[in-house]
């Protein structure tokens, strides 16, 4: 990189650590709770740690241009945390704290002076708090597209019914009929390829890593890689078998247009997530087209950061594509985009303005869109949605964008219908009288505004089912 390439931003989105062992239903997708384990928490710890390096250290060649350096403390209108709170239980949310203790490590600097002289350090040796958005699944869409999506459920059953689900089924049948004594009486078939269990009990199990065949994990790997970039993928960028990365592009997007904009203070996004948005940003970036990354899920604490730089010789922004396949990796790698709009011979670094211009038309911009392009009446808001809409039609499988502006007058319309309605309700039981005093009720927090949800006994996560 030429001296005078300026790193303006990034975009990180993150998988979690290790953790304990975790069922998902193999048609639906609707996710068992599970738990971090402390190899989890050092992989997301050593991540932040890599990632510091490379982007807050003022020595490096990739240093962020204005970011607060790895000499002064964290803060706060720089940087956007956000993490999926859904069906891993709390596994997601720590491995975000975990990562940024990794980037913001505890600070002698972290202290206060009092009126009366005395001076106080954070806790832990000055701790340095990071606010974390918790992104709630019955009230956001943004993270876990794929729940409860009912298009979504038929394009993973047409998957298995495809000439090439069957045709692999038939090649494997063998090797999982010789897996199965393995698996401890579970049922071992294509479609519920039951990598998590062997890879879970390879690392925490010494009896059944011992006992497990040399080259069997590899296989069920490679399996479980062929089963879940099927189920997480799409042959047309708008279509729903992208859905879990085409709800975060509002997101990232954004992101990206608030980093690039020389006004705003942002100087690093990062959404910590599942492997499946992996899959879906894979496969619509066109980075695994060369085969220089294969396409398959990604590991414990792999990482995407999608650096925003100003080049010496344009005066546009740009964005390259960088990961790290977790401790696979002791770096991040750069791989050439390929998608409408751009062909990967004309370099890695595609301008930022040519990016939006293919994905934000795909993004899934409101809930009430999702309910749409998911076929979704009643699930995660649909049915108050179009109650307030006075629609009842889900066919669409395509619409216009709606622009941020006009996703804000809908989504205030759409409360004022609703809570309308009920307000007459309520007053009409008897049970509500104008002008007397009232609990306040909890506001519902959506993906974009900006705002920082704490994880509390309030918002404690709960498994989702369909």
């Amino acid at each position: 990189m030429a001296s005078t390439d300026k790193v303006l931003g990034i975009v990180v989105l993150a998988r979690h650590g290790d953790r304990q062992g975790f069922y998902q239903d193999p048609n639906t997708y609707t996710a068992s709770a599970t738990a971090i384990t402390p190899l989890g928490e050092k992989q997301e710890f050593q991540l932040g740690n890599l990632i510091r390096d490379v982007y807050f250290d003022a020595s490096s060649p990739s240093f962020i241009s204005g970011i607060a350096n790895t000499t002064t403390l964290f803060q706060q209108n720089q940087v956007q945390v956000r993490a999926d709170a859904g069906g891993e239980g709390g596994v997601i949310w720590d491995s975000a704290i975990a990562l940024t203790q990794g980037l913001w490590p505890p600070s002698t600097r972290s202290i206060t002076t009092l009126a009366n002289g005395s001076t106080i350090a954070s806790p832990l040796g000055g701790y340095q708090y990071v606010p974390v958005e918790s992104v709630e699944p019955g009230n956001d869409v943004s993270l876990e597209g794929w729940t409860s999506c009912n298009a979504f459920d038929d394009h993973t059953t047409a998957f298995y019914a495809s000439d090439e689900f069957k045709a692999k089924k038939s090649e494997v049948a063998q090797f999982l009929n010789d897996l199965e004594p393995y698996m401890d009486g579970r049922n071992v078939t294509l479609e519920n390829m039951i990598f998590d269990y062997a890879n879970v009990q390879s690392i925490h199990n010494e009896t059944f890593a011992r006992n497990l065949p040399p080259t069997y994990l590899a296989q069920v790997r490679d399996l479980a890689g062929f089963h879940e970039y099927g189920v997480f993928s799409d042959s047309k960028l708008d279509g729903i078998g992208n859905i879990a990365f085409r709800t975060m592009i509002p997101s990232v997007v954004t992101a990206m247009q608030r980093i690039a904009n020389a006004s705003d203070p942002l100087k690093l996004h990062y959404s910590a997530i599942a492997y499946k948005p992996f899959l879906s940003l894979f496969n619509m970036t066109g980075v695994v087209a060369d085969g220089a990354l294969p396409p398959t899920f990604v590991n414990y604490a792999g990482s995407v950061v999608l650096e925003i730089r100003q080049p010496a010789s344009s005066s546009e922004p740009v964005v390259r594509f960088n990961f790290k396949n977790g401790t696979d990796d002791s770096a991040f790698h750069s791989y050439p985009m390929q998608f409408p709009g751009w062909d990967a011979s004309a370099g890695q670094d595609v301008p930022v303005s040519t990016f939006v211009r293919a994905f934000q038309p795909v993004g899934i911009n409101t809930t009430l869109q999702w309910c749409n392009a998911c076929a979704q009446t009643q699930a995660r808001g649909c049915a108050a949605l179009y109650a307030g809409n006075g629609t009842v039609s889900v066919a669409a499988a395509s619409h216009d964008r709606i622009s941020p502006v006009g996703a804000g007058f809908l989504g205030a319309g759409l409360t004022i219908a609703v809570f309308g309605a009920v307000f007459a309700v309520l007053a009409f039981l008897g049970l509500l009288a104008v002008g007397k005093k009232a609990r306040g009720a909890a506001r519902p927090k959506f993906s974009q505004n900006g705002r920082v949800g704490l994880h509390s006994s309030e918002n404690s996560i709960t498994k989702e089912s369909v």
